[in-house]
C-alpha cells in the first residue's frame, strides 16, 4: 500500500476505534466493508486494513466468508480477562513498588495529574476521549518501573482489549455510582508510598468492578 493509503488507513482506524471506544458501535454489530468505504470516501482495502488493525487488537472479530464485527459481550470472556489482567497488572505494580526509581514516581505523579483534570464525559453525556487517553497513560505509567518491557507489553494488551468492555460498564451497564477519581487517586498514593500490598489490593479491586458492573447488566 502506497505511504497515501497507509495514512488513509491510519486517519479511518482512528476514526472507527474512537466510534467503538464511545459506543457509537454497540456490541456485536457487522461492519459493512462497502458501507464504511462510501462513509469514509476511502477504498475497500483502506477499510480492511483498518479493520485488521482493531481485529489485532480485539476490538473486531474477522470471520472467515462473513467479514468482520464488533466484539461481543461475553461473560466467559471477560471473567477470563479480568482474572488474567489481574494477575498480570498486579505482578508488575509489585514489581514497580519495589524497582521504581525518583523518575517513574514524578511520571506517575504527572500521569494522575493529567487524568485528574480531564473529565471523563462531554457536556452531551458522551464519553471523552482524551480521558480514555489519559486513563491508558495512567495505568501504563503505574506499571512503568516495573523493569519488565515484555511484563509491560502484556499488561498493555490486556488493557487494550478490555478497553470496550470498561466503556462499556459506563454506556450499557450505567456504574454512574462509582467515584473513579478517588480510586485512581487512592492508586497513586499507594503506589508513591511503596505499599505493594495495599497496591496491588486496590488496583485488583479496581480492574474487578468493571467486571461486576457488566455482569449485572447481562444478568438482568
Amino acid at each position: 500500500m502506497s505511504v497515501v493509503g497507509s495514512t488513509r488507513a491510519g486517519s479511518v482506524y482512528d476514526q472507527l476505534r474512537a466510534d467503538l471506544l464511545t459506543s457509537r458501535i454497540l456490541p456485536g454489530t457487522k461492519l459493512k466493508l462497502v458501507a464504511l468505504a462510501e462513509r469514509h470516501e476511502v477504498s475497500m482495502s483502506v477499510i480492511r486494513e483498518a479493520l485488521s488493525r482493531l481485529s489485532a487488537e480485539g476490538l473486531v472479530v474477522a470471520t472467515p466468508q462473513r467479514g468482520f464485527r464488533v466484539i461481543s459481550l461475553s461473560d466467559g470472556d471477560l471473567i477470563d480477562l479480568t482474572n488474567t489482567r489481574v494477575d498480570i497488572e498486579c505482578l508488575a505494580a509489585r514489581r514497580a513498588v519495589e524497582h521504581g526509581d525518583l523518575a517513574w514516581e514524578t511520571g506517575l505523579v504527572a500521569a494522575h495529574h493529567a487524568l485528574d483534570r480531564t473529565p471523563t464525559l462531554l457536556p452531551d453525556g458522551g464519553v471523552n476521549e482524551n480521558w480514555i487517553d489519559c486513563h491508558r497513560d495512567f495505568h501504563s505509567a503505574l506499571l512503568a518501573g516495573c523493569g519488565s518491557p515484555r511484563l509491560q507489553g502484556i499488561a498493555a494488551a490486556l488493557r487494550d482489549a478490555a478497553e470496550l468492555y470498561r466503556v462499556w460498564s459506563q454506556t450499557l451497564a450505567h456504574d454512574d455510582t462509582r467515584d473513579i477519581a478517588a480510586e485512581h487517586r487512592q492508586l497513586t498514593n499507594l503506589a508513591v508510598a511503596r505499599d505493594a500490598d495495599g497496591l496491588t489490593a486496590a488496583l485488583a479491586a479496581h480492574i474487578q468492578r468493571t467486571t461486576d458492573a457488566l455482569l449485572r447488566h447481562t444478568q438482568q
